[in-house]
């Protein structure tokens, strides 16, 4: 299997003592056999063995786009195998939970699931996830994204396939940054966005709710600044070396605590929604978020809801610098694909995956569901440009991109961030790093609870 492709910002792990692929010990999870009735509604018809599969693709909820794919595909096949799909909850930590006590018990109905990319390297290393073969990987791993590489990777391998990447962008409104003597053909720092905020009497939206949203601010932060929460990863979670004391971990939190004084009265507690909602019609001047804002915003002028003028006067830019001298590593995310290990059509399965990635279908789901491609191609698609003219800076900016921290704890280590980095406005950039870094020990070494 070829090894992941690195960049700048990639950081190398010890190796485990199991691989993707393989089965590891499961573990005794209450509420198995009660999934399982619902699975048997699911389960696949058809196998390896020969003759045509019925394969179940579970999904994450979307606009449709994923069952246009799966009716694609299906007719692509003629006849070789069928796609049906099957919703997942709609929180990410919902479906993570739904989908291990299912994998854990063997569930032979799952083929193919979307799934989170900072979830992967605990989906492989439990041997929930068939390995990719050789020559699959090759393939789907041509013309992608670097972050999409890096986000499907563990342990030097490639254990899922990109399908849809995602990223955000500094949105500003033209008129501010006109007025603040902002040029934004030129990369700007987190710092001069706060000047720019306090000088035009503007605010700066940023997640700084307690949710994941603000372990992927914090994540992009540090990296920015050159460093990673993870520094080295290990199979024994006591021997995880975390770089949240280091110089970049403090100038995150620096970054963080100083963009909170300029982040409106609802700043703690402001998501992605919010922070749209504050740009489009309050006081926020200044934005770091996903592409989704401009199919929002053009879709509330087609409802009658938002004015023109609003939109026209969008900007957009890569993500903001820590440091004058050092690229930005913008959040990366999306979904990508595993072929569950215990399905009974894994080499269908594949084939399935292979065409549900196809640039054609990634343009696609670009389109139409605004999820940004895996493929660097589909942003040269005209249709692409002329729904997304955002489209070169998306595809800059997600060979920018850093994923968040991958390890088979990321749930305790994401959890732990949000307790302790939250809110921004309370931040101490020379003891926060301590404060989560003995949080996350104790957590990893079962010593205390979240």
């Amino acid at each position: 299997m070829p090894k992941a492709a690195g960049h700048g910002r990639s950081r190398g792990g010890s190796s485990s003592t199991r691989r993707a692929g393989t089965r590891s010990p499961r573990r005794g999870i209450a509420g198995a056999a009660a999934l399982l009735v619902t699975a048997g509604t699911l389960a696949a018809c058809g196998s390896d063995d020969g003759g045509a599969s019925t394969l179940t693709w579970y999904i994450n909820p979307d606009a449709g786009g994923q069952a246009e794919i799966a009716s694609r595909c299906t007719e692509e096949a003629g006849g070789a195998y069928t796609i049906r799909t099957a919703q997942l909850p709609r929180e990410s930590s919902q479906q993570r939970e739904q989908l291990i006590r299912r994998l854990a018990a063997e569930d032979e109905s799952i083929d193919l699931v979307s799934l989170d990319p900072p979830y992967i390297p605990e989906f492989a290393e439990a041997g929930f996830t068939a390995p990719v073969p050789e020559d699959v990987a090759e393939r789907v791993t041509e013309g992608v994204v670097q972050s999409a590489i890096d986000g499907s990777t563990w342990n030097d391998e490639l254990v899922a396939i990109p399908f849809w990447a995602n990223t955000q962008l500094l949105w500003f409104k033209k008129s501010v940054a006109e007025a603040a003597g902002l040029d934004m053909e030129q990369p700007v720092t987190w710092e001069q966005l706060v000047q720019a905020a306090e000088d035009q009497d503007t605010t700066i939206a940023a997640q700084g709710i307690r949710a994941e949203a603000l372990t992927v601010w914090l994540n992009a932060l540090i990296e920015s600044a050159g460093g990673s929460i993870i520094e080295e990863t290990a199979d024994d979670p006591a021997d995880i070396q975390l770089g949240l004391t280091s110089d970049a971990a403090q100038a995150a939190a620096e970054v963080m605590r100083s963009v909170s004084t300029v982040g409106g009265p609802a700043f703690t507690t402001a998501g992605e929604d919010a922070n749209v909602t504050d740009f489009e019609e309050g006081d926020a001047g200044f934005m770091v978020n996903w592409p989704f804002v401009w199919g929002r915003a053009l879709g509330a002028v087609e409802a009658g809801t938002l004015d023109p003028s609003v939109p026209e006067d969008y900007g957009w830019a890569l993500y903001p610098r820590v440091t004058e001298d050092e690229p930005s590593a913008p959040p990366y995310g999306g979904i990508n694909l595993v072929v569950g290990a215990f399905s009974q059509n894994v080499d269908a399965a594949f084939e399935a995956a292979e065409c549900i990635v196809s640039e054609e279908n990634q343009a696609y789901y670009f389109t139409t569901n605004g999820n940004p491609a895996s493929k660097a191609s589909v942003y040269d698609d005209p249709e692409v440009l002329e729904v997304f003219p955002q489209a070169p800076v998306i595809r800059e900016s997600l060979e920018l991109a850093a994923p968040r921290p991958q390890t088979v704890y990321y749930s305790e280590v994401s959890g732990a961030l949000q307790r302790v980095y939250h809110p921004a406005t309370a931040i101490d950039p020379g003891t926060t790093g301590d404060q989560a870094s003995e949080l996350i020990t104790a957590v990893l070494r079962g010593e205390q609870l979240l």
